[in-house]
């Protein structure tokens, strides 16, 4: 890595807990989209961010015009039959299915992970219309470990702000409604020294 990881406090924590999903404040966006968002839900993340880096990343490739470059960040995808790779997350899915159990009306199943090494890696401007999400409201919820990075929202209508979250050390975030088909959000790449972080993304049966 390029960057050292700076800890935070609650970081050091010697086993990861979870904060009630209560305290999270929800942003109504346009279009029947809104954010939760809970800072610090996951306390003592650095086991789990350690557990993470540990895992068998890939590195992936795609078209691109008239060439195949690399995916700028590494990617791993647990199926719902996959043991997740460390138990707080396993807890932190049980927690999210009963949450939001009356909202979503199913259970979140998979478990999408993007590996962060530094500012070079990103993600572009998209929504996660792969599957049932291209026609139906659902959830995606985000559990960041490591270094914070900004994730941006914007709706893909235009005229709104775009909104920032900066997101790592156990930070939630869950995007809902219509999310993901009328807005669109990104991890931009930053000429900052920031150290790795990991996205863990919790998602239903159908939804990428």
């Amino acid at each position: 890595m390029s960057s050292a990881y700076q800890p935070s406090m609650l970081d050091l924590m010697s086993s990861a807990t979870l904060e009630p999903l209560s305290g999270a404040t929800r942003h109504r966006l346009t279009a029947g989209a809104w954010v939760d968002v809970l800072p610090g839900w996951l306390h003592g993340s650095d086991a789990v961010f350690a557990a993470l880096l540990e895992i068998d990343w890939r590195a992936e490739r795609r078209q691109m015009y008239d060439d195949v470059v690399d995916v700028p960040r590494l990617l791993r995808w647990f199926r719902e039959e996959e043991t997740l790779p460390h138990p707080s997350l396993t807890e932190a899915r049980a927690a999210l299915n009963a949450h939001y159990a009356d909202e979503l009306g199913e259970e979140f199943t998979t478990a999408g992970m993007c590996l962060y090494r530094d500012g070079r890696d990103s993600v572009a401007w998209h929504g996660d219309t792969i599957g049932r999400s291209a026609t139906e409201d659902t959830m995606v919820a985000i559990v960041s470990v490591g270094s914070p990075r900004n994730l941006l929202l914007r709706p893909r209508a235009g005229g709104h702000e775009t909104l920032r979250f900066p997101l790592g050390h156990g930070d939630l975030i869950v995007m809902g409604g219509s999310c993901q088909r009328t807005w669109e959000h990104a991890v931009p790449k930053t000429a900052r020294a920031v150290g790795p972080r990991v996205s863990v993304q919790f998602r239903p049966r159908g939804v990428a």
